[in-house]
């Protein structure tokens, strides 16, 4: 020391100081600097100089650390900046802010809340939290530093918070404060404009006072934050609208592509009707583009056409649903997926389509559906116009039939061929008396049945006169007052007779319909459907071929049958219970038996006959037809005959 005072004191111990300033010296090195000038016993002027040459070395030094700082700080905000432009979702965004306010001023916690529309603030995203209570604390407007920042717009510090009473404190932000062990917190509002959308925190385990430029450079990273939130916001809004527009353009895409199919499953379908197809292919095809089995039925309920089975098919709930879908015109589901589709030619009632789909239908389905049952009506109508341009050609092949004596037997075979009519087969004949009313309607109706069954129709003396194929009489009678009866809403009589096999059978068997109709109208049965077989005796004696064996076989045969497989004696049993008015121990006596005996005999008969047997009708056919068994059986003996064996119709 005593050197630099010999070479000009107080310079060269400037000299030292500047040689420290230029090497970035640590604060230390100044203070032995000046502890060597008082060891080495220097004047107070001198020392006084050294000293202040120190301290202003000291503040050139903190002026360099504050620049750097300042630089670094300045530095970090750019990378910040240049970090935020990416494009993120807002969530992933936030993670950003608090991860950059973290490092930037070195925080021991970073979080954001933002606002709502209620007046409260959420922290959504923190990072630093040791006990993970700070995301989703909410934060009433006023209360805490976050309240400070929203409500003035500008930061709010404090160097230990829950010693501070410079602001209102919230109960569950202080509870938040201790559980994390903070003292130092800023918080920065996040500005959009003139909205202060959130606020952005930094915070310390310790106590710190936060410096001018800390405070500006969190500013300076809020104002960051708040054009990011907001672009993020508006990203998440645009993605959010590509979204939908994309979901949209899905839909219309899928939509477009289902009504395309709806399109082609219709034109499929009436191309199928215009090329001349039945009903049975057009059901088919209604399945194939439904994915389902379709039933075709007419107003009665009863099959036409079907593309397959339905399996546990709820009559009553497809009545119902067949009710709701005519009253409103559209498809109606019953509670197990079956679907009814009205068949409806303007106010004219043709019928349901009924269909059970492997799915549930799309609103594009039901449409279909209904096209469908558009082309079903369409092909009906088609079918019933044919057949009206054919009426007077299949009335005039009817009537001859029915002529006596018959016109040319084998012309009419022919003609029959043309018309796609085999006279070969079997054939049953139906005449239908409606009973008051228009028969315009009724005649309409008789021409498309026919043409549909594949029979003829023709109107004599009132009645509509049908030759259908079939074996039951019975069961044409009803089918046709089934159909014809709810169109014209009154009743039809209906009588038939047959089968028929040949040409010269359908004369016969319409003098026999006619005879059971009259007979029902005498018997006080008009609106009835019957056949001759449906009279029992009577049916024998309206006959043409008095059928007795028929006749036989239908009241007694089961309990011939009996006696002939087992070798009983049901039928004498039951001779002897009639013979005795009705006296099971009076047919005892005459039969030489236990009552017990007749009495099971007779329930062995309920079995085979049915409980009704005993019934003034039944009783008096069974009578009827044990005198009848007798009287054949003598008349086979006489001609020394197997009285077992079925006798040739009688005339």
């Amino acid at each position: 020391m005593s050197q630099h005072g010999a070479d000009g004191g107080g310079g060269t111990d400037a000299l030292a100081v500047l040689e420290l300033l230029a090497q970035q010296a640590p604060p230390g090195r100044y203070e032995a600097l000046l502890g060597e000038a008082r060891r080495a016993g220097v004047s107070p002027a001198e020392l006084a100089r050294l000293e202040r040459a120190v301290q202003l070395a000291t503040g050139i030094c903190s002026s360099f650390d504050r620049r750097e700082q300042r630089e670094a700080g300045l530095a970090a905000l750019v990378d910040t900046a240049r970090d935020l432009t990416l494009p993120y979702d807002l969530d992933s965004l936030l993670r950003v802010i608090t991860r950059r306010a973290k490092r930037l001023l070195d925080f021991d916690m970073a979080y954001v809340s933002l606002r709502d529309t209620n007046g409260s603030s959420f922290v959504l995203t923190t990072e630093g939290s040791h006990t993970g209570l700070t995301t989703g604390l909410r934060v009433i407007d006023g209360h805490g530093l976050g309240g400070e920042a929203h409500t003035h717009g500008e930061p709010a510090w404090t160097a230990d918070y829950l010693e501070d009473d410079r602001f209102p404190h919230a109960r569950a932000v202080d509870e938040v404060v201790r559980a994390e062990g903070l003292h130092a917190i800023m918080a920065v509002p996040l500005r959009s404009g003139d909205t202060t959308v959130g606020a952005l925190y930094g915070a310390d385990r310790r106590v710190r006072h936060y410096t001018p430029d800390e405070i500006g450079l969190m500013s300076s990273l809020a104002d960051l934050a708040a054009v990011a939130i907001e672009k993020a916001g508006l990203l998440d809004q645009t993605r959010a609208e590509v979204t939908e527009l994309e979901l949209d353009s899905s839909r219309a895409r899928s939509s477009l592509t289902r009504m395309r199919h709806v399109s082609e499953a219709h034109s499929r379908i009436m191309n199928l009707v215009l090329a001349g197809g039945d009903l049975c292919n057009v059901a088919k095809a209604a399945g194939d583009a439904l994915d389902g089995t379709v039933v075709i039925r007419d107003p009665g309920g009863r099959s036409l056409a079907s593309g397959g089975e339905i399996p546990g098919l709820d009559e009553e709930a497809v009545a119902k649903a067949s009710l709701d879908a005519h009253a409103g015109r559209r498809p109606v589901v019953t509670g197990d997926n079956t679907w009814v589709a009205p068949v409806i030619a303007g106010s004219e009632d043709l019928g349901v389509l009924v269909i059970r789909p492997a799915t549930g239908l799309t609103g594009e389905d039901e449409r279909l559906l209904e096209l469908a049952a558009q082309s079903v009506a369409f092909l009906l109508l088609m079918q019933r116009s044919t057949a009206v341009a054919e009426g007077p050609v299949r009335d005039e092949l009817l009537d001859d039939l029915l002529a006596d004596p018959q016109h040319a037997p084998q012309q009419i075979v022919q003609r029959a061929r043309r018309l796609g009519i085999d006279l070969g087969k079997p054939h049953v004949l139906v005449v239908a008396r409606p009973e008051g009313g228009e028969q315009g309607r009724a005649v309409v109706w008789a021409s498309s049945y026919a043409y549909r069954m594949s029979g003829l129709k023709t109107v004599q003396g009132g009645c509509i006169v049908l030759l259908l194929p079939g074996l039951d009489a019975s069961a044409a009678a009803k089918a046709v007052s089934g159909e014809l009866a709810p169109l014209l809403g009154h009743p039809v009589s209906v009588g038939a007779a047959g089968p028929g096999w040949s040409p010269d059978s359908a004369g016969r068997m319409y003098l026999e319909a006619m005879r059971c109709l009259d007979a029902m109208s005498a018997l006080g049965g008009a609106g009835s459907a019957a056949s001759v077989q449906d009279l029992g005796f009577l049916g024998l004696l309206l006959s043409d071929d008095h059928d007795v064996d028929g006749f036989i076989e239908s009241a007694i045969g089961p309990v011939l049958a009996y006696d002939a497989e087992r070798f009983t004696d049901l039928t004498r049993t039951l001779e002897a219970y009639f013979a005795s008015g009705g006296s099971p121990t009076n047919a005892a006596e005459a039969l030489h038996v236990h009552p017990n005996t007749v009495s099971r005999r007779l329930e062995r008969i309920s079995e085979l006959l049915g409980a009704e047997w005993q019934k003034p009708g039944q009783v008096l056919e069974v009578q009827l037809a044990l005198r009848l068994q007798r009287t054949r059986d003598v008349l086979a003996r006489q001609r020394g005959a197997d009285p077992t064996r079925p006798s040739p119709p009688t005339a």
